[in-house]
């Protein structure tokens, strides 16, 4: 497989663009788990102690999707598992909100 064409600086701004975006959602995604957790924490009953069992759990699980992700790039092509990723995620994000709001 070529490697993209980045002399252009339009082409450089649009990749950091990307990646820049890749790592907000990324970051608002572990956000959301430690704002969840007091929560989390009254629904099943969980003391504060064991909380970070749920924060070491959510990371061995991120990871391992991390590696899929790297051998189905691996498998697929970079640029197409990056765009089903980034696709099945903002498909999933709207009813994960309604869901949420509907409880509150």
């Amino acid at each position: 497989m070529s490697q993209p064409d980045l002399s252009n600086p339009r082409a450089r701004n649009l990749a950091l663009a990307l990646l820049a975006m890749t790592q907000f959602v990324v970051v608002i995604d572990a956000s959301i788990v430690n704002i969840a957790l007091p929560s989390i924490g009254k629904a099943l009953e969980i003391s504060q102690a064991d909380l970070s069992w749920i924060i070491n759990a959510y990371t061995l699980a991120f990871g391992g999707f991390l590696l899929l992700g790297g051998r189905l790039a691996d498998y697929f092509g970079r640029r197409r598992v990056y765009m089903v990723g980034m696709t099945l995620f903002t498909l999933a994000w709207p009813s994960s909100v309604s869901r949420s709001m509907a409880r509150s």
